[in-house]
């Protein structure tokens, strides 16, 4: 069987560092789970809030709760700093809640990759903001 590969893979440079952040933003303005969760190992291990998530089958449980909650979510990720297999990202999203009020989501992301570029661990810390709407940017 063939190792599962995702480019590019580590170590990182700065122009393959910003390739990973961008394929992981316009992977997540999917909002689809099952391809999202091909960029990450089958034991990944992730915290996200209060939340800790393991493997596969957990994210896709989770991010598919996520976007059923979370209705014209649209996500921006920018790069903070790299080494080697690791990433640091800024990011914030927007979307309606259930009540359709806007939220801004804000926060940081630490990531470390294995040899094959994916994403063995994802360390998320995550405050929201609520915004009126005219407030949006993305």
């Amino acid at each position: 069987m063939e190792t599962e590969k995702k480019y590019p893979l580590p170590p990182f440079t700065e122009e393959t560092a910003r390739d990973k952040v961008q394929l992981a933003e316009d992977a997540w303005n999917s909002q689809d789970p099952e391809k999202v969760s091909k960029a990450y190992t089958i034991d990944t291990e992730w915290r996200n809030r209060s939340q800790f998530i393991n493997g596969r089958e957990e994210v896709v449980a989770f991010l598919t709760e996520k976007w059923q909650k979370e209705k014209n979510y649209k996500l921006r990720k920018e790069l903070w700093a790299f080494t080697d297999n690791k990433i640091a990202v800024r990011f914030e999203y927007e979307y309606q809640n259930a009540e359709g009020a806007w939220i801004r989501a804000y926060g940081n992301e630490n990531w470390e990759f294995n040899a094959h570029g994916l994403m063995q661990k994802r360390y998320a810390s995550i405050n929201d903001l609520p915004i009126a709407e005219s407030e949006r940017r993305l």
